[in-house]
């Protein structure tokens, strides 16, 4: 679903990104870990064509995303660290103006009421104002988009950053709940507790470059610490 080939992204002489080669079938939870500036939110901005590759591919359900911009977005859903909404309108009216724009207007208020309760946000939050929001349940909000778009693969950044052990845990969950759905997600974080539990693959990044690559089945917390300690010394 997610494809990298050769993906190459240099900003003047800063080599940002090099020779990256990467792919997530549906279902996986890919995670990115190293530390900033190692490459993962370009990885990121590359698969969502926010930035165009020096060289190499970034692909979405077999197509090009530079090459087939609209057509790969319809695939795909993003939440960034900071999830974008609209803070006078409630989560349900950001959830009605976000499926509008995707082409997906054609749901009941029940039905997208039935979204919230999915993703675990309760129906008396979804008719506030989303200004009223903690992190946690923007981030939920953004699930619920996700889903009633029917995204096939989603790109996250930082989503623990500033949670509190709870909301990190309950969005573990929704991930692993999208992971059986077959949605392929690729997943850049700082976090190598959630990485482990949330991620099937986990990719360490250095200076731009994937450095090690592990099943998270095949390693323990310790030691997927121990090996990505190891890379950041070395």
């Amino acid at each position: 679903m997610l494809q990298a080939s050769h993906l190459t992204k240099r900003y003047g002489s800063h080599q940002a990104l090099t020779d990256l080669d990467l792919s997530i079938a549906p279902g996986d939870v890919y995670c990115l870990l190293g530390a900033n500036g190692a490459g993962k939110t370009t990885t990121i901005n590359l698969f969502l064509d926010f930035v165009e590759p020096t060289s190499g591919t970034a692909a979405i359900n077999g197509l090009d995303v530079t090459t087939h911009p609209l057509e790969t977005k319809k695939y795909v859903a993003d939440i960034p660290e900071q999830v974008m909404l609209y803070p006078n309108l409630t989560g349900l009216e950001n959830l009605e103006c976000f499926n509008a724009l995707a082409g997906q207007d054609g749901y009941s208020r029940e039905e997208l009421l039935a979204f919230f309760d999915e993703v675990g946000l309760a129906r008396e939050a979804a008719v506030r104002r989303v200004g009223t929001y903690s992190k946690g349940m923007r981030q939920k909000v953004g699930i619920a988009i996700a889903l009633a778009k029917k995204a096939k693969a989603l790109l996250l950044d930082e989503p623990t950053s500033g949670l509190d052990p709870r909301a990190s845990n309950e969005f573990s969950h929704l991930i692993g709940k999208l992971s059986g759905q077959g949605v392929a997600v690729l997943m850049a974080t700082h976090d190598l507790f959630r990485a482990k539990e949330s991620g099937t693959r986990v990719g360490i990044m250095k200076d731009g470059r994937l450095v090690a690559e592990m099943a998270t089945g095949e390693v323990g917390h310790a030691e997927l610490e121990r090996i990505y300690l190891d890379h950041m010394r070395g």
